[in-house]
């Protein structure tokens, strides 16, 4: 008869954007780049459909509002007690002024648009980032959802709840609040 062992559990280090920028200035080894989530040091291994989906997206939204509005892979600060254990870093950003003009992380109030590319983060970008966003305010927040070939947008943030959650093909037009006449298609990318 096999006797069950209880599964041990371990403390959850819960890390601080300061402890971990810290961490990092100390040269930790690391092979691939991190992001800070809910106190949790997440790695950001991209596959090259992920890699390619995010150029073309980038290309686009150069052509649409300008190569100086477009931040890749950056992080940006959220919102109150939610940046003491959080720093993500989107795939794609589009910010209300030139990137030059911003000193430190941009703040909510300049994010017209952030963008994830999801194949295995599909659960994080959905869940926890999505709450993470709205408790900031952000106004759009698209999530290019790879294994399904969908693209869940989400706005009007209220309340730290996005109101509005539509998802859309990668047949289908989507038009972006910050520029109603630009419409993005995936499949046309």
């Amino acid at each position: 008869m096999e006797i069950a062992t209880p599964a041990l559990e371990l403390p959850r280090k819960i890390w601080t954007r300061e402890e971990a920028h810290a961490l990092l200035d100390t040269g930790f080894p690391r092979t691939d780049k991190l992001e800070l989530i809910n106190g949790d040091l997440i790695g950001k291994m991209k596959k090259r459909p992920h890699v390619i989906c995010q150029h073309r997206i980038q290309k686009w939204l150069e052509r649409a509002f300008g190569g100086q509005y477009i931040e890749i892979v950056a992080p940006i600060d959220v919102t109150g007690n939610d940046n003491v254990n959080n720093e993500p870093e989107p795939d794609l950003i589009l910010t209300a002024e030139e990137l030059q003009s911003y000193q430190t992380n941009p703040q909510p109030r300049d994010i017209r648009l952030l963008i994830e590319v999801a194949d295995s983060s599909l659960a994080l970008d959905l869940n926890q980032k999505a709450a993470l966003y709205a408790r900031a305010a952000i106004v759009e927040y698209w999530v290019i959802d790879l294994p399904h070939q969908l693209v869940p947008v989400h706005r009007n943030p209220l309340a730290g709840a996005y109101r509005s959650i539509v998802s859309y093909s990668f047949a289908q037009d989507i038009a972006p609040l910050a520029k109603p006449d630009s419409l993005f298609c995936m499949d046309r990318l």
